[in-house]
């Protein structure tokens, strides 16, 4: 652009103005990319093609429990190679403010997740204890737990003979090898069957089935015929990736996309307002020397397309700022939680999200300013009325 000269140079007129407004800008820019990654870390893998591990729920309600006679059935779906089943707990250790996801286990869970890597014979001890729980590492070293410890727990939602209090033994620790995912080891679960015995309402129901496919080519299939064991019944299920049914789980509690829709739109409504007085008083300040470029022949058209790209240019390279700074914190936040929080890097959905939002920022906030400086009087401006 052959006027890029004067646009930069009207940018920085006043440095400090615009240096505090970019930095706004940038504050702004890098919350929507830090928010809108939790946005698109929720909103993926909602399909099950393609995935060889499903979770099967029940379609009313996360919290609503399945028969465990459907373990048989679903074992004998043409194209399952490995099914197992668990029940949410919620049992709550010492402080609840410090609450870990534990939880009762069908036969067989360890063998769908390989990557809960532990010793053999810890694994061993548990499976032939009756009471025995099952750890992850990081959980283990934040409470300090060592094998045969006895872990007392209070349930929030089940009792166990007209109280709640439980106690489990730890039998094994595992550990993921893979930094991505070591949030999962802030998690406990012990036998399904001890906690059918031992619960005192809640007898052959399980809160979801875990499922391994053959072929993930077929995984959309199986998901229909496991969904159509219980259809018309009073416990229709509703097969999905692991992934969407952990979202929906998160949902239970809050959701997250009315959260961080609203965020931003606050955010923006402030940004608004900000840039906008910014360049309405550039503007202001500038009438003297924009009456002049009409006076040496710059045209009605293009003094508004100069104001106009002036307030875009502001809110890009402020914007561009703060989306490549979320991408470099985002890995670094994920880090830091151990894996407990997992933001997905600043993608290509949130590049063409942001830079559309840049450029309507830009185009509102500059629009008023813009014509104005468009309708100048050069008369009235050089006489300063």
């Amino acid at each position: 652009m052959k006027y890029f000269h004067l646009i930069w140079a009207a940018l920085f007129r006043s440095r400090t103005r615009t240096l505090l407004t970019l930095l706004s800008v940038v504050a702004a820019f890098l919350l929507f990319g830090l928010l809108d990654s939790v946005r698109v870390a929720f909103n993926a893998g909602s399909g099950v093609e393609g995935v060889n591990r499903m979770v099967v729920s029940s379609r009313l309600s996360i919290t609503q429990m399945l028969p465990v006679s459907l373990d048989a059935q679903i074992r004998n779906v043409p194209g399952v190679d490995k099914q197992t089943f668990a029940a949410w707990f919620g049992g709550i250790y010492k402080d609840p403010r410090d609450f870990f996801p534990n939880f009762s286990v069908g036969p067989g869970y360890l063998d769908m997740y390989p990557e809960f890597v532990m010793p053999a014979a810890q694994r061993k001890a548990w499976e032939n204890d009756r009471m025995g729980a099952v750890v992850g590492e990081t959980l283990a070293e934040k409470n300090h737990w060592k094998i045969g410890d006895m872990i007392p727990m209070q349930a929030t939602i089940f009792p166990t003979h007209g109280s709640n209090a439980w106690t489990f033994r730890l039998d094994a620790i595992f550990h993921i090898d893979d930094k991505q995912q070591k949030g999962q080891e802030q998690q406990l679960f012990f036998h399904w069957k001890y906690f059918d015995e031992a619960n005192d309402y809640v007898k052959g129901k399980v809160g979801w089935y875990v499922v391994r496919v053959k072929d993930i080519n077929h995984s959309t299939a199986v998901a229909k015929a496991i969904d159509a064991l219980s259809a018309n019944s009073d416990h229709e299920t509703k097969t999905q990736s692991e992934s969407a049914f952990q979202q929906a789980f998160v949902k239970q509690f809050a959701d997250i996309g009315l959260i961080v829709t609203a965020i931003m739109a606050a955010v923006f409504f402030t940004l608004l307002l900000l840039t906008g007085n910014t360049m309405a008083q550039a503007v202001r300040e500038r009438i003297p020397e924009l009456a002049v470029l009409k006076t040496i022949g710059f045209s009605n058209r293009s003094l508004l397309w100069l104001v106009l790209s002036e307030s875009v240019l502001l809110v890009v390279l402020g914007g561009a700022i703060g989306l490549v700074l979320a991408g470099i914190i985002n890995p670094m936040v994920s880090a830091g939680s151990q894996g407990r929080i997992q933001l997905p890097p600043v993608g290509m959905e949130t590049w063409t999200l942001g830079l559309a939002l840049m450029l309507a920022i830009g185009a509102v906030v500059g629009l008023l300013p813009a014509l104005r400086a468009m309708r100048l009087s050069i008369v009235d401006a050089l006489a300063g009325r």
